[in-house]
């Protein structure tokens, strides 16, 4: 296992969770970031990191796509209907009742088919595709499950936690990509939020089915639920960018869900210029080199654009 400063990754494979464990996370923090100074907010001098860096990291969170108009379900007032996403998010709550955990999600595809990428997201995208000419790398490593990423124009992505768009298979295990509308007949119309809505109460029969020859089974969402571990496969492709990288950016993310909450601190702990935009101060932020306060779409084109020293 990989190991950054004194601190190792295999640390980082817990399952995922909101972190209840606050006193453990602050003291983590603490003891890694005790001689850290206040983190700097100027720009120039984050743009000449920027300028000599050869491989970029940028970590992303639900901060980015709310800015698209994306329900975080975090948070006050973050419920859908009366419920937040971890109480519908779980293996125990699809085994239970499958049909509202699937009107659920339901309502999430149907969502994102109308939102679009923003500004954040599009400067990534533009900044990746710019550096690559340049034989630079840009990898995104996102907690969001919305593909944003992707149709902003990112090609190099990481999810941590899968993706709205694609289903497996409880049976044969089967992943495929799935952006029908809506995902199957019964869900047609179902799915709103208001606390007054009432349950579809969909018979598992009528819920999305796979569609291998001679499988059937039901179908769930291809994401990484509360008390499920991230794939390993996923999480060394994410710790060979994170040894690698000489620059690290976390956009909107709160910091508080494991494993990613511990990424870029770690990528800090070994020298590495670390640059936080989010719209708050974070559990982590005290460790960083850079902190710039304000919505990603506001801050990142500028952060990103073609440096005076970029060929043109």
């Amino acid at each position: 296992m990989t190991h950054i400063g004194k601190y190792s990754f295999s640390k980082l494979f817990r399952p995922l969770c909101v972190s209840s464990r606050r006193t453990e996370q602050a003291d983590i923090f603490s003891a890694m970031f005790s001689q850290q100074k206040k983190p700097s907010s100027n720009l120039a001098a984050f743009r000449e990191h920027f300028a000599k860096s050869k491989h970029i990291v940028v970590l992303t969170g639900a901060g980015v796509s709310a800015e698209s108009g994306v329900p975080t379900f975090r948070g006050a007032g973050g419920l859908w209907r009366k419920w937040n996403a971890p109480e519908l998010a779980s293996p125990l709550a699809f085994a239970e009742n499958p049909s509202l955990v699937w009107e659920f999600y339901h309502y999430r595809r149907e969502v994102m088919l109308s939102k679009e990428p923003n500004k954040g997201h599009k400067a990534i995208a533009e900044c990746e595709k710019r550096l690559k000419k340049q034989g630079r790398r840009v990898v995104v490593i996102t907690q969001n499950i919305d593909e944003l990423h992707k149709r902003a124009g990112s090609e190099n992505i990481i999810e941590l936690h899968g993706s709205l768009f694609r289903v497996r298979c409880g049976k044969c295990g089967d992943v495929t990509v799935n952006k029908d509308s809506p995902i199957c007949p019964a869900l047609k119309g179902k799915g709103a939020p208001d606390p007054s809505a009432e349950d579809a109460r969909i018979p598992v029969d009528q819920l999305p089915k796979c569609k291998k020859a001679g499988c059937g089974g039901l179908l769930r969402p291809d994401v990484v639920w509360f008390g499920e571990g991230l794939d390993p496969v996923v999480l060394q492709n994410a710790d060979k960018e994170l040894n690698e990288c000489d620059l690290c950016l976390v956009v909107g993310t709160s910091s508080v869900v494991y494993p990613a909450a511990m990424f870029a601190p770690t990528v800090a702990e070994r020298g590495v210029p670390v640059a936080e935009f989010n719209t708050e101060a974070t559990p982590a932020t005290s460790g960083f080199g850079f902190h710039f306060k304000g919505p990603a779409g506001e801050n990142l084109p500028g952060a990103l654009a073609r440096h005076k020293s970029e060929p043109k």
